[in-house]
């Protein structure tokens, strides 16, 4: 069937217990199929690779016509089929929602926030056909001041308003996170199309100054890519609780948390780094619009939800827009050079200090995502690599590769133009060697042995040679603990010259070893992941505590370190070995030569 031949599918959500985290949904088919309608629940959402199995929340399902039960059989995991019948046909599903991350549903008497892979069903066979969704609030007392925010276009419901909302499809239909709940609102344009930010959360943010750097890193995006044909609206919903960060995007909105002391006070003045942090977040989901949502992998269209779809394409479309979003905050001048140099300093040190670059390439991580990089063990650190992070130097490398070996006549930004002509505003998926080829096309350089080294490879990248030629420093020194994130200069005579080769996490009043990094000290001396570390040379000691008294020793000296497995007691010797030089800092080279200066303004302008 296609969308012309039968009706919209009907679709209500309502908060039926908020104690109890419970939403109801019905779905009313008009034209049900005669062999038996079969409804099916997203295994993953779009955006986050890994298998979710959003029907696992399903805590009852039945179906009805004509105020009669229908039979209704469970198929799989996923799927549920009811009795032929040649009349209007409801599913009726109750869905537990506490996820309070941007991948879930969640419900309380505080909010209520989901995405539609968690709480809508497909009717299969009938994709395509056009929904209409009654968003129904609460019954009383909750909910008495609550709105909703939603980029779903509106067929009833007043501007923020519990009513009738549309779309096209299914693909669209979960493609439009919902926040509910008292709600901070601002909205703003950019490039003539509305756009607005909805805040959950006891903040006290600066709402003028917040869409104003909105606005002025949607436009420079907007500016760069130019503003796809069907966005005629954007919204950003932002939980903002104690601590928190992550995102998700959508083709007309973003699902965002961030702490609320990283947004901006009224008074406030300058750019925090929290406050960065935040921006940094919003330019990337933004920049979503049209790396991922729009353009994206021929796999990927479209999506089949029912099982992992891999690609070795991730690191372009997670990776190049990890490398835009920082880039994009320094161009619209939201934040100057050197803040900049600070952030990309921590994205090398990441990479850097991430043993599994040396066994794992971004074309395996990107398609291994859905079993290695989204389902994280003790060995990751010494096993994968991040698409995202390795990602965005590979996209700074090429970027760098392309301005210096064409004399600034095509860099990443061309490719990323055309790209977007091609495989963006087409809706024809990029196949899996069409980002090299592209680049390739345009540059008329000879791309294959940097794709191989960088992309396929295991190597080191050459991003000291090329940050030199546009006039940047590269510079490696010793971490000075477990909170330097790199980008800073540092102390030189305050920096341990020994290491322990782990990562301490504290778990209450306890610090566990939560990695052992391949070839370090605590591994050679039979520290496991897990281990709670309780002595150091007899002396009881935390993970703060070690930090400190690391200082004191010398490569070659030897400690006893004593630890909790499970509930047995035991002590290893420890040798002590120098501290690798695993953080970067990147210095603007004051005595660069007035060509390398250009390409450098060129760059970052």
């Amino acid at each position: 069937m296609n969308s012309n031949s039968v009706q919209p599918h009907q679709y209500t959500i309502w908060p039926k217990d908020p104690a109890a985290h419970l939403f109801e949904v019905r779905l009313t088919v008009v034209q049900p199929d005669a062999a038996g309608q079969v409804f099916a629940m997203p295994a993953w959402i779009p955006g986050s690779y890994m298998i979710r199995d959003y029907a696992k929340h399903v805590v009852t399902a039945r179906a009805e016509s004509d105020g009669r039960d229908v039979s209704l059989r469970k198929l799989d995991k996923s799927r549920w089929q009811a009795a032929p019948t040649d009349r209007e046909l409801t599913l009726v599903i109750d869905v537990f929602a506490h996820d309070e991350s941007v991948r879930g549903a969640h419900l309380d008497q505080t909010h209520a926030f989901f995405n539609g892979t968690c709480l809508f069903p497909a009717v299969v066979g009938q994709e395509d056909a056009p929904c209409t969704v009654d968003i129904q609030a609460p019954d009383k007392p909750v909910g008495k001041h609550w709105r909703v925010a939603t980029s779903m276009n509106r067929s009833g419901a007043e501007q923020y308003g519990f009513g009738t909302y549309r779309v096209s499809d299914y693909a669209e239909l979960i493609d439009h996170p919902v926040e509910i709940g008292e709600l901070s609102i601002g909205e703003f344009d950019v490039c003539g199309v509305p756009h607005a930010i909805a805040i959950r959360g006891s903040t006290r943010v600066d709402m003028a100054r917040l869409c104003h750097d909105l606005q002025t890193i949607c436009e420079h995006h907007m500016s760069f890519l130019g503003a796809p044909k069907d966005l005629d609206r954007y919204l950003f919903l932002l939980n903002a609780p104690g601590s928190g960060y992550g995102g998700l995007e959508h083709r007309w909105s973003s699902a965002l948390i961030c702490g609320r002391d990283n947004l901006p006070a009224r008074g406030e003045e300058g750019v925090s780094d929290e406050y960065r942090t935040f921006l940094g977040l919003v330019s990337h989901e933004y920049f979503h619009l049209w790396n991922v949502k729009r353009m994206k992998p021929a796999v990927f269209t479209p999506y089949d939800l029912s099982q992992e779809s891999h690609t070795n394409l991730l690191w372009v479309f997670e990776g190049v827009t990890s490398y835009y979003d920082d880039l994009g905050l320094v161009r619209s001048g939201l934040i100057d050079v050197d803040s900049y140099l600070e952030l990309l300093g921590q994205t090398i040190t990441r990479v850097v200090r991430s043993g599994g670059r040396r066994k794992q390439n971004v074309a395996e991580s990107s398609f291994d995502a859905w079993t290695k990089f989204y389902k994280q063990d003790a060995n990751a650190t010494n096993a994968i690599i991040s698409y995202y992070a390795k990602g965005a130097l590979i996209a700074l490398s090429l970027d760098l590769k392309l301005r210096s070996e064409t004399d600034c006549a095509i860099s990443l930004d061309d490719v990323m133009k055309a790209a977007w002509q091609r495989w963006g505003e087409s809706g024809v998926g990029m196949p899996e060697d069409g980002f090299e080829q592209l680049c390739a096309e345009l540059s008329g350089l000879d791309l294959e042995d940097f794709f191989d080294a960088t992309v396929r490879g295991t190597g080191e990248l050459p991003l000291e040679a090329l940050l030199k030629t546009h006039g940047i420093e590269y510079h490696l020194r010793r971490s000075a603990g477990g909170k330097d994130k790199g980008g800073q200069v540092g102390n030189a005579d305050n920096l341990p010259k020994v290491w322990l080769g782990a990562v301490l996490a504290s778990r209450g009043d306890k610090s566990i070893f939560q990695a052992v990094h391949n070839g370090g000290p605590a591994e050679q001396a039979g520290v496991s992941p897990g281990d709670e570390l309780v002595a150091l040379d007899g002396l009881r000691i935390s993970g703060d505590g070690c930090e400190s008294r690391t200082r004191r020793y010398h490569p070659g000296d030897k400690s006893d370190i004593t630890v909790f497995r499970g509930d047995e007691l035991m002590t290893v010797r420890l040798r002590w070995t120098e501290a690798p030089a695993d953080t970067c800092y990147l210095l603007s080279d004051n005595e660069a030569d007035s060509a390398t200066n250009s390409r450098r303004n060129l760059w970052l302008s």
